[in-house]
């Protein structure tokens, strides 16, 4: 019952597999997640505004492909926080420290259950589409000879050979995407295939508790 359960599951998700921290979907198509750092607008200079404003600008304009900007909202999980707290108070000696910290964790308790405390994180979406040749294209190289000759590769080592060509073309945009968000000012990081892995099993099961935080990685 479970396994058809699962099966069941399967047909509702697109990925079919995660290589080198890159998506494929089922129809061939292969997608990087990239998670990006936010800004606090609002605290900018009007000056500073219009510079972010125009180099985000500048950044869209220079794509020649599509991306898909994500936020991703979700209810902080602050138990480990509290966890720590607790653990720090019991190797409290001093008394005062020792109850101010009790308050202080009732305190937290009391407010998140009183006042949801959501997450933000930013994703961009890279895609990568192989074009299919078709109609008069497609006749004329089939009369070439060269495309009539046969390969001794088997389907397997074909399809292996595309995913990777695939990949390839993809990085080249993600490398172009990350050194457009880097001018405006944002810290951009790839995910790899375990934090990509993460990331599809956290949005799938919101109920389930976080394995561990995906972070912008440190310079």
């Amino acid at each position: 019952m479970a396994k058809q359960e699962s099966i069941a599951t399967q047909q509702f998700v697109d990925v079919v597999d995660i290589k080198d921290g890159v998506v494929v979907l089922k129809n061939g198509a292969v997608r990087r997640i990239l998670m990006v750092s936010g800004i606090n607008f609002d605290i900018k200079s009007e000056e500073e505004q219009n510079i972010i404003i125009y180099a985000f600008q500048n950044f869209l304009n220079a794509l020649d492909f599509s991306c898909q900007i994500v936020i991703h909202s979700r209810k902080m999980n602050i138990e480990s926080y509290l966890d720590n707290l607790a653990k720090k108070q019991e190797t409290e000696e001093n008394e005062l420290l020792k109850n101010q910290i009790s308050e202080y964790i009732e305190f937290i308790r009391s407010f998140v259950e009183q006042n949801a405390v959501m997450a933000k994180t930013f994703f961009v979406v890279v895609p990568y589409e192989s074009v299919n040749i078709s109609g008069a294209g497609a006749d004329l190289l089939s009369s070439l000879k060269f495309w009539e000759k046969k390969s001794t590769k088997t389907e397997k080592e074909k399809k292996d050979e595309g995913i990777e060509q695939k990949i390839m073309q993809v990085n080249q945009r993600v490398e172009q995407v990350t050194n457009g968000l880097s001018q405006i000012g944002l810290r951009v990081v790839a995910l790899n295939t375990e934090e990509s892995i993460e990331l599809f099993y956290n949005l799938y099961n919101p109920a389930a508790v976080e394995k561990k935080e995906l972070k912008i990685a440190k310079e």
